[in-house]
């Protein structure tokens, strides 16, 4: 019994710490990681752009016959531009961030249960 409330108690707290870890980057910290470049928004004709754009939404723009991506942060007042190449990697670093947040879900449920199974005794 001490061994399984020593062990429920250890999962809790891994499920709390990677947890808190697992919030920490923010969408601007996949775009910097992914290759994403930082375009500060320094004139009055950036600026007034800036906010016609949809803020923190990622879009797909054509300029000088290329596709580029552009995700919009008007409150820091600047832009993340990248390629494709960029692209793909954010959004594989998102996907990855959404898997480890479902493993903690599913961690932090199975160790909530964990104590429900000394009804059954040690088997």
């Amino acid at each position: 019994m001490k061994q399984l409330f020593a062990r429920f108690s250890l999962a809790l707290a891994f499920v709390a710490l990677v947890g808190g870890c697992a919030q920490t980057p923010q969408s601007e910290n996949l775009l910097s990681a992914a290759g994403f470049n930082v375009v500060v928004a320094t004139t009055p004709q950036q600026l007034q752009h800036l906010a016609k754009l949809p803020p923190y939404k990622m879009m797909r723009i054509q300029r000088n016959g290329k596709d580029r991506y552009v995700y919009a942060d008007p409150a820091r007042k600047l832009i993340y531009v990248g390629g494709l190449f960029s692209y793909d990697r954010y959004r594989d670093l998102r996907l990855a961030k959404n898997l480890a947040a479902e493993d903690l879900q599913d961690a932090k449920f199975n160790a909530e249960r964990a104590a429900e199974w000394d009804v059954w005794g040690p088997f």
